[in-house]
């Protein structure tokens, strides 16, 4: 009989986790070159622990890609109780060009994860899509979304706004892109957005 595998201690969780969050926002201010062991500083955990999680630098940032996406995917159906489906969408639309922006910020260092043969983006379309899907069913079902829409649809709009959302100074011009988007997945009442 094979052994058990081993469960990971609550603290060796906390600290990959706190190197994810970390890393993410070393590599979305473009700060490509900095050392591990800067980066493991800035966490709070040593350098080695920093390697036992993740043995290269391609590692590191493929992880912290996949946990930004991650978070952003999963915030979709956590927003919904207690709110109509527009109104978590609008909270999801702000979530998605947060994590655009970053992604962007790290571009730099994505490439180099597909430089070494990984693809950090295989995933991405179908679990944001997913996201998506759920807020768009959910505004289906409460009708506060139009229903003629998909959500490849929302996704092209959103990549839009969070392109213009990662050039400098355009936070205030993305946040009135998503409200005339949010507009816009209204449906009509008596010829008018509901």
């Amino acid at each position: 009989m094979p052994p058990a595998p081993r469960r990971t201690r609550s603290d060796a969780r906390q600290n990959r986790e706190r190197l994810l969050e970390v890393a993410a926002q070393v590599f979305a201010e473009q700060e490509l070159d900095a050392a591990p062991a800067a980066i493991a500083k800035r966490a709070g955990v040593g350098v080695g622990t920093l390697y036992r999680h993740f043995p290269t630098r391609e590692a590191l940032i493929d992880a912290a890609y996949q946990r930004q996406l991650t978070m952003v995917c999963e915030k979709a159906a956590e927003l919904l109780p207690g709110r109509t489906a527009a109104e978590a969408m609008r909270e999801w639309m702000e979530h998605f060009v947060a994590y655009a922006t970053a992604k962007y910020g790290m571009a730099q260092a994505l490439n180099t994860v597909i430089a070494s043969g990984t693809d950090p983006y295989a995933d991405s379309r179908a679990l944001l899509t997913d996201a998506v899907g759920t807020l768009l069913a959910a505004g289906a079902a409460d009708g506060s979304l139009r229903t003629d829409l998909t959500s490849e649809d929302v996704l092209l709009f959103m990549g839009g706004i969070a392109q213009s959302a990662g050039q400098a100074g355009s936070r205030e011009q993305s946040a009135r892109l998503v409200g005339l988007l949010l507009d816009a997945l209204r449906p009509f009442e008596g010829g008018r957005r509901a």
